[in-house]
C-alpha cells in the first residue's frame, strides 16, 4: 500500500455536510484495509481565484495509506460529488502524522481570536485644586 496526501475543496454552501463527507471517505478507505494517518478540517478559506463564481471554500486535508483500487474509488467519488469543487492527490514517501504548516497557522489564528484584547484604561479624573 502507498501513502497519499489528499486535499479537497468543498463548495461553501455545503460546509455543514463536510463532517459527513469526511466520515464517508474515511470508511471508504478503511473498508478496503486502508489507514487514515491524518485528517485536518481547515474550514472556510479565501480562494486565490474564483472557482465556479465562488471566492471562498471549505478545505479538508487527509493523509491516507491505501491501494490503487481504493484511491481510484475515492477520486471517482470526488469527481461525481457536485459539492467538491477541486481535489488533489499527491503520492508521499512516508506517512505524515504531524500537523501541517497550514494547520499550525490556523491554530495560531484561533489562539489570537481567543486571547482577549486589553481594554483601554479610562483616565482618572482629578479633582480641581481648591484656591487658597
Amino acid at each position: 500500500m502507498r501513502h497519499y496526501e489528499v486535499i479537497f475543496i468543498v463548495h461553501p454552501d455545503q460546509s455543514e455536510q463536510v463532517p459527513a463527507m469526511i466520515d464517508r471517505y474515511k470508511t471508504m478507505v478503511e473498508a478496503q484495509q486502508g489507514k487514515i494517518h491524518r485528517v485536518e478540517d481547515w474550514g472556510r478559506r479565501q480562494l486565490t481565484y474564483q472557482i465556479q463564481k465562488v471566492s471562498k471554500a471549505h478545505y479538508v486535508l487527509m493523509n491516507i495509506e491505501c491501494g490503487p483500487a481504493t484511491l481510484a474509488e475515492l477520486e471517482h467519488a470526488f469527481r461525481f460529488n457536485d459539492a467538491v469543487l477541486r481535489h488533489l492527490t499527491v503520492s508521499m514517501r512516508k506517512a505524515e502524522t504531524a500537523p501541517s504548516p497550514m494547520w499550525k497557522q490556523i491554530q495560531r489564528e484561533e489562539a489570537k481570536k481567543t486571547v482577549p484584547e486589553p481594554q483601554p484604561q479610562q483616565p482618572v479624573q482629578q479633582q480641581p485644586a481648591a484656591a487658597a
